[in-house]
């Protein structure tokens, strides 16, 4: 997005910010114009969008450092999301599920999205889908995170799958 500048601005009116004085108040682009010329710095329109447009009194070059620092920060602070995935079977025994149901909840805490699967081998792939939907559920109940479906079980060419991440709005029990 192109930050308009002086006599790029466009509006006839905008609401002007000083640096040193606060609010000026909606002024006419001529008169805000005037008076970022008379401090010897720039007028730049900060919010395109508003009615009137958001224009800001200071030295532009200042204004692109600072933004380019926000915006470093804000990338910084980024943390990429994997997903994970837990595969389980029918068979799998309970001290097992424990085992994935706990390294699942290592990966939400640590903001990760986790894909369980239900793989299903020949047979199992035609038993009753309550069956194995509760199957899928004994993995979900051992999870000690706070954690809200992202993507419903829907059926894979494996078998069924649930995709979940870390729900921040509940606190632990």
């Amino acid at each position: 997005m192109k930050v308009r500048v002086n006599r790029e601005i466009r509006a006839r009116e905008l609401r002007v910010i000083d640096a040193e004085e606060g609010n000026l108040g909606v002024l006419s682009f001529e008169e805000a114009y005037q008076k970022a010329q008379e401090k010897g710095l720039d007028l730049i329109e900060i919010s395109p969008q508003a009615n009137p447009p958001i224009a800001k009194i200071m030295d532009f070059g200042k204004w692109q450092y600072t933004e380019s620092k926000k915006q470093k920060k804000a990338k910084s602070g980024a943390k990429p999301t994997e997903t994970k995935a837990v595969q389980i079977k029918i068979g799998t025994s309970e001290h097992d599920l424990e085992l994935k149901a706990k390294s699942a909840s290592k990966w939400l805490k640590e903001g990760h999205r986790i894909k369980v699967e239900l793989y299903l081998s020949g047979r199992a792939k035609y038993l009753q889908e309550s069956f194995l939907r509760e199957r899928l559920e004994r993995v979900l109940n051992l999870i000690t995170e706070n954690y809200k479906i992202a993507e419903a079980t829907k059926k894979g060419p494996k078998g069924l799958m649930v995709t979940i991440e870390r729900d921040s709005s509940k606190p632990l029990q």
